[in-house]
């Protein structure tokens, strides 16, 4: 994993905005932001996304909506930004794809840091994938096993 990752921030505050792409620039982060639901939403189905960062209340069209229009045709880890921290929204976000969920205020470095720990995970799973043969087979160094036939073999 490397921090050359594409980012989408949609984040209508404008110098947390700022602030938040300045710093996952500092990160080494590719970063494009954009301040309502709408925009968010079209930069984020016909962009090369690596995360999403997207919070819930914004003008046009809120994250949530736009968390469940995404859904429809992309699975980009969305990681939820939002003051609004009440259980019951966090649940929802879950409930409708959210990969993670950080209230505002938030430290910069927890979000770096989670964005990081979210990219960690997308790396294992392409890495369990590539592992993975056309027939289901998982193959680590020498072993392969077919999980359907039951068969281990060592090469």
């Amino acid at each position: 994993m490397s921090n050359s990752a594409n980012i989408l921030l949609v984040e209508d505050d404008q110098e947390l905005n700022e602030l938040l792409t300045e710093f996952l620039q500092l990160e080494g982060f590719n970063v494009t932001s954009t301040f309502n639901g709408e925009e968010g939403l079209k930069q984020a189905q016909n962009g090369n996304f690596d995360v999403v960062v997207l919070d819930i209340m914004l003008p046009i069209m809120n994250g949530l909506e736009v968390l469940k229009q995404l859904r429809n045709n992309k699975q980009t880890p969305v990681l939820m930004l939002t003051a609004r921290g009440d259980e019951v929204d966090r649940i929802v976000g879950f409930e409708m794809g959210a990969d993670d969920y950080l209230p505002k205020p938030c430290n910069p470095r927890e979000l770096i840091a989670r964005i990081k720990a979210i990219l960690r995970r997308v790396d294992m799973d392409t890495e369990d994938t590539r592992k993975s043969n056309k027939n289901g087979a998982l193959k680590l160094d020498d072993v392969e096993i077919n999980p359907a036939t039951r068969v281990a073999t060592l090469s």
